[in-house]
């Protein structure tokens, strides 16, 4: 290994890795994954999607056609879209990005809409100009638009991840293609992360490499998360946290990420920064971690620290599960935040391998059934999932290999939840999209 310079961390000298490939990958992985968004991912992407579509079009169009995969239809059927006062659904997210998206701001697509804007996107809502169908083809994460005007037609699809266009057509014509490669996510190979070397990231990592996009994260999530607990939004689970159990550091840490997802699921229009595709586990893995640096009164050094040893946990745990699944991506973001309460307590691999295989072992069966206001109770849930898997192993008590999913190693047990999210809950899958959109709708397609 190649060493360029060193940094000091407190009063210990550690070698910072800057000149290996993994070092440029992990920067990079984070600068991928922690990109700022406008409401639920899902919604945004249809109306990204739809923007991209109006655009090319350039007319208003006359009808349009979503064509989405079954979990995108799970992740948008019940989440309030921002600014469109309060509407819901995949025909509300299409009809917000045809009337007032900007497809060059990606998932900050609908962050500036004007009143009349607002009025005009129910209206177009209101004519039933827009159709919506069930997908019939092999991908988990897919939302292909048609938009006509008149004779003409443009066709935009995304695949695998939010804002992944692989395919533009106007009239018969390929304006853009990438669909050789549709089935892979080409963003920088996930597959090398491991928490050993995560941990040595985050101990050696140049802040000024990370600083703008963590500062971004502490500043976007804390303003989104003020104005879930000052305001009333969803079912409050922030406040109700807060009312009901005091303001003990665990529970002010369960409530700010609660808050969060309350506001964010409730059509609060402020952005957040999110991981691995989903602003609730950006927030899951930042506002816990911030508020614990709070009471321990730590450098913004170690709070950055933190934060990069937290989301590269959450994403590593994601890379096996996939963007989308039936298994509920808070937990791996609860597991992150808790990795990194440990370090903040200054624990080491050892200690915050034991608290991601606690937590893991704790909530690993909570079901993803959708974007919606009890996302926020299930955030609270994973947190403190994360926050008692350290403390169990502060107090010398652990899970231990055999005990259900848990192997022995951190790296064996997250392998076993990634074959327990991706292929052992598929079935589950299909039975939380059956009772959510009912089993005619989707029998024939999944």
């Amino acid at each position: 290994m190649k060493y360029r310079k060193t940094i000091l961390i407190g009063k210990e000298e550690k070698n910072l890795k800057t000149t290996d490939l993994k070092y440029k990958s992990y920067v990079q992985i984070l600068k991928e994954e922690l990109i700022p968004a406008m409401g639920c991912t899902e919604p945004i992407a249809i109306a990204y999607a739809s923007a991209k579509a109006r655009e090319i079009l350039e007319n208003l169009p006359d009808k349009v056609v979503v064509d989405a995969s079954a979990n995108i239809i799970k992740n948008v059927k019940s989440v309030v879209v921002p600014n469109t006062d309060c509407l819901k659904g995949i025909e509300a997210a299409t009809a917000a990005g045809i009337v007032a998206g900007n497809a060059e701001k990606k998932l900050e697509c609908i962050a500036e809409v004007t009143e009349e804007q607002k009025r005009c996107i129910k209206e177009y809502m209101n004519k039933n100009l827009i159709n919506v169908n069930l997908a019939d083809n092999q991908f988990i994460f897919y939302i292909q638009v048609t938009a006509y005007y008149k004779d003409s037609y443009v066709i935009v699809r995304i695949t695998n991840y939010h804002t992944n266009i692989v395919y533009i057509e106007k009239d018969k014509e390929t304006i853009f293609s990438k669909e050789s490669e549709s089935l892979k996510e080409d963003l920088t190979d996930k597959k090398l992360l491991n928490v050993q070397d995560i941990v040595d990231f985050a101990n050696t990592v140049d802040i000024d490499d990370i600083r703008q996009i963590i500062g971004k994260q502490i500043e976007y999530n804390t303003k989104i998360s003020d104005e879930g607990l000052n305001n009333n939004y969803g079912a409050n689970i922030g406040r109700v946290l807060l009312t009901s159990y005091g303001d003990d550091v665990k529970i002010r840490a369960k409530a700010r990420a609660a808050a969060g997802s309350d506001a964010r699921m409730g059509g609060c229009e402020l952005p957040v920064v999110i991981v691995s595709g989903s602003g609730n586990q950006g927030m899951t893995a930042s506002l816990p971690v911030i508020e614990y640096a709070k009471e321990l009164k730590v450098s913004e050094e170690k709070l950055y620290r933190a934060l990069v040893l937290s989301n590269l946990v959450t994403i590593h745990q994601k890379t096996g599960i996939g963007r989308l699944s039936a298994y509920c991506g808070a937990v791996c973001a609860g597991c992150g935040s808790g990795a990194a309460i440990a370090y903040l307590y200054g624990g080491g691999y050892k200690e915050i391998c034991h608290t991601i295989v606690n937590a893991l072992a704790i909530v690993s069966g909570i079901i993803c059934d959708g974007a919606k206001a009890s996302c926020a109770a299930k955030i609270a849930a994973a947190v403190d999932a994360g926050i008692l898997g350290y403390h169990m192993y502060k107090s010398g008590q652990q899970f231990r290999d055999g005990d259900g999913i848990v192997t022995k190693g951190v790296e064996a047990t997250i392998t076993n939840v990634g074959h327990l999210a991706k292929d052992g809950m598929k079935q589950t899958d299909k039975e939380i999209i059956s009772i959510m959109i009912g089993k005619n709708k989707i029998k024939k397609n999944i």
